[in-house]
């Protein structure tokens, strides 16, 4: 079953040097679906330390769970994040939403 369009919560400001977590869940696909994140369309690295574009950034993706967390947000964090729910029978992206920094 193709995933439906996840559910996005996307804080609006985030003070610099604060955390924040970024959720996306959806429950229809099956087998279950597994989740990535974009910033301005361009997707974020869930390996942080082996990208080099991305060893600047604090945040950890879990994909199982689709938890995109900033461990502390710099102002290059500022953005439209968006995510993708993806399973073996197609997948879904929610809008995109602004974050602040």
């Amino acid at each position: 079953v193709k995933p439906m369009t996840p559910r996005c919560t996307v804080p609006k400001a985030v003070p610099v040097g604060k955390s924040a977590s970024l959720h996306c869940h959806e429950n229809e696909g099956y087998p279950k679906s597994t989740y990535s994140w974009y910033r301005n369309s361009e997707p974020l690295s869930p390996d942080t330390k082996s990208n080099a574009k991305f060893q600047n950034s604090s945040y950890t993706v879990n994909p199982a769970t689709g938890t995109l967390v900033f461990h502390a947000v710099h102002k290059g964090d500022t953005g439209r994040y968006s995510c993708i729910a993806t399973n073996d029978a197609g997948f879904a992206k929610c809008e995109e939403q602004e974050m602040e920094v």
